[in-house]
């Protein structure tokens, strides 16, 4: 019977509930987020674009066929001037009627076709980095309303620690005041005190569920699921290489301008193709036969721009200078890297040291605070000299916390600038 209460229990238990029991990392709210943004779906609109470039480009050797269809009434027609008894020369009508298909097939293009598709997947590659580079920066907002939250709710355990001292302590006061050792203005101080910190983690706790609303919206989960976010510390190598998608950007722009100069050349090579006319009209091929007849013809053909008066020269030139304008760009996105590389190196350096005098100075605090309790329960200092004592000591712990939170923020949005994360 046991057994079954329990499972009923259990289905009955809400299940977003047990879900706000699982921590939740900081690299899960990342892939969250990725997987949650609309700029994603882009990926697959751009890959059906390719498709439907490369279906359109594949059909470049596939024959044209044209039908056409003209009646025309010219004012002289062509007439041979020639007498000869009894050979009589129609002359041909001036109404003329055509009906015909046209059809041309390419044998050689020059390697055009090729070129537009390489041009088709390199477009497509830039489009892809853009998105990667779009998505990327998701994860700045996700690390920064990951670590607001994360430090509201470390705070909020050195609050309720201070809040559990606050209770402790005034159990020992209401004694005294009892027994006639203190006054009950004493005591009055230390409810005070707790109302002053209780109010405090009211107020944290309202901004942690402000930032854990916008968290959710970024990730598409619920608020409630993220009630418990852990840090997981890992080494940081600082040799790391430059591993931004904006330097795979870069890269893919400048492989478009090399196919757009690959086209503009391959638009120049001759071009080899077969073509052929089947009709019906009058006249037909034969312009003295004055009826309507059927026909045909086949041939082959090639076109080639011999002099196109250094148009394509100057398109490869113009090619050339957005080369330089990527390369340029690209430089100076590595020199701003490299900036905010060593400010945060030195932010990192500044935590480290931040951290030492942290933890001499709570361990100082800490004894302060110890011999103010004594020193309260002896009657020999007020209750407010002792909460000055716990209020500095309640700061150096907090302080201490923030720089830790600081620190494992700042390690991390270091491998998010040099793109390691």
């Amino acid at each position: 019977m046991k057994t079954i209460k329990l499972l009923l229990l259990a289905l009955l238990f809400p299940i977003h509930l047990l879900m706000a029991q699982e921590a939740v990392t900081l690299e899960q709210c990342q892939t969250w987020a990725r997987e949650n943004h609309p700029v994603l779906k882009q990926s697959g609109f751009y890959q059906q674009i390719l498709d439907l470039k490369n279906e359109n480009n594949s059909t470049s050797f596939l024959p044209q066929v044209t039908l056409n269809g003209q009646a025309t009434y010219q004012s002289d027609v062509t007439k041979i001037a020639l007498s000869m008894p009894g050979v009589n020369i129609s002359t041909v009508d001036k109404d003329q009627y055509k009906f015909y298909l046209d059809l041309k097939q390419t044998i050689w293009d020059g390697g055009l076709s090729k070129a537009k598709e390489m041009i088709n997947k390199t477009e497509n590659a830039g489009n892809q980095s853009q998105i990667e580079v779009e998505l990327y920066q998701v994860k700045e907002k996700v690390n920064q309303f990951y670590f607001t939250s994360f430090l509201i709710q470390e705070n909020l355990k050195i609050l309720e620690k201070k809040t559990e001292t606050l209770s402790e302590r005034q159990k020992i006061v209401e004694s005294a005041v009892k027994n006639g050792m203190v006054l009950a203005s004493e005591l009055d101080q230390l409810l005070a005190e707790q109302i002053k910190t209780n109010q405090l983690v009211l107020e944290l706790k309202s901004n942690r569920e402000t930032v854990l609303s916008a968290l959710a919206i970024l990730t598409g989960k619920e608020s409630n699921q993220m009630q418990k976010l852990t840090l997981t510390t890992e080494p940081i190598l600082s040799d790391k290489p430059l591993m931004r998608p904006e330097l795979d950007l870069f890269a893919k722009q400048n492989d478009l301008l090399n196919a757009n100069s690959e086209i503009l050349k391959k638009q120049r090579n001759p071009k080899l193709f077969g073509f052929g006319q089947a009709g019906y009209g009058k006249p037909g091929l034969n312009m003295l036969n004055n009826k309507f007849d059927t026909y045909y013809l086949v041939g082959l053909g090639f076109n080639w721009n011999v002099l196109d008066w250094k148009n394509t020269s100057r398109q490869q030139q113009v090619l050339k200078l957005q080369q330089d304008i990527v390369q340029t760009r690209q430089e100076n996105f590595v020199r701003n890297i490299d900036l905010a590389t060593d400010q945060q190196n030195k932010q990192i350096n500044q935590l480290t040291q931040l951290l030492k005098s942290d933890q001499e100075l709570i361990q100082v605090r800490e004894r302060i605070t110890k011999t103010s309790a004594s020193k309260l329960e002896n009657g020999i200092i007020t209750t407010a000299d002792y909460i000055l004592d716990l209020n500095a000591e309640t700061t150096a712990k907090l302080t201490l916390e923030t720089h830790k939170i600081q620190l494992l923020e700042a390690r991390i949005k270091l491998d998010n600038i040099r793109g390691n994360q």
